[in-house]
């Protein structure tokens, strides 16, 4: 088996790589795209329970909902290829990003805000001077756990045409080939691990940097 993986990145090195190119522009493509969304939608959220409890809603829902299932829902109505997966992926990543920027800016300590008001800031000063930089950890959390989610829901995006390292993989299962079962989903779980290390190292480092400032 070793062997084989060896063979397979001396004769193949290409592809692998054109492989992985497409999974990690798809996931950060659809991570972007979803934060330019939830993002703005969460902290709406925090100022209005009616927004809150509608995005809590629509976040269980997804939650119930299997990634393949809409990756297949999607298919009757723009077809198959890039642009239907990088959709079911922005859906898919809704409920943690929105769910975790509701939960930081609630967070926010109400005594702080009144203090920043008796010092005459405005809201806008507020927002980016108090607000933000305490939310935002919670916010971290919630793009990691978007992240992680999205890398490997990505993989099932190959069912749909989307290419990425999904291809491998279910390659390697319709051929009984586990060497390229095994190169994909290992690529998969070090791309995945990898953004978790980053997002808790920016955590980390952002919350102490509250703790220092507050």
């Amino acid at each position: 088996m070793f062997a084989q993986i060896i063979n397979y990145f001396q004769t193949s090195s290409n592809e692998y790589w054109t492989y992985v190119g497409q999974h990690v522009s798809l996931s950060f493509t659809a991570l972007i795209i979803a934060m330019i969304i939830a993002l703005p939608l969460g902290y709406l959220g925090s100022r209005n329970k009616v927004i809150a409890a509608c995005c809590q809603s629509f976040s269980q829902l997804l939650r119930i909902i299997p990634s393949l299932a809409l990756l297949f829902i999607l298919i009757p109505f723009i077809g198959t290829g890039f642009v239907p997966a990088l959709i079911a992926l922005v859906v898919l990543t809704q409920p943690p990003l929105v769910v975790n920027t509701i939960l930081g800016f609630n967070e926010v300590s109400p005594t702080l805000k009144e203090v920043g008001l008796a010092l005459g800031m405005k809201q806008k000063q507020l927002l980016k001077q108090i607000s933000i930089p305490l939310a935002l950890p919670y916010i971290l959390n919630g793009i990691k756990l978007a992240l992680v989610e999205v890398i490997a829901s990505a993989t099932l995006a190959t069912y749909i045409g989307a290419g990425g390292l999904g291809t491998l993989i279910f390659t390697g299962l319709g051929l009984y080939k586990m060497q390229y079962v095994i190169i994909g989903a290992v690529s998969v779980m070090i791309l995945s691990l990898t953004s978790m290390l980053i997002m808790d190292y920016l955590i980390r480092k952002v919350s102490k940097n509250d703790q220092r400032n507050y």
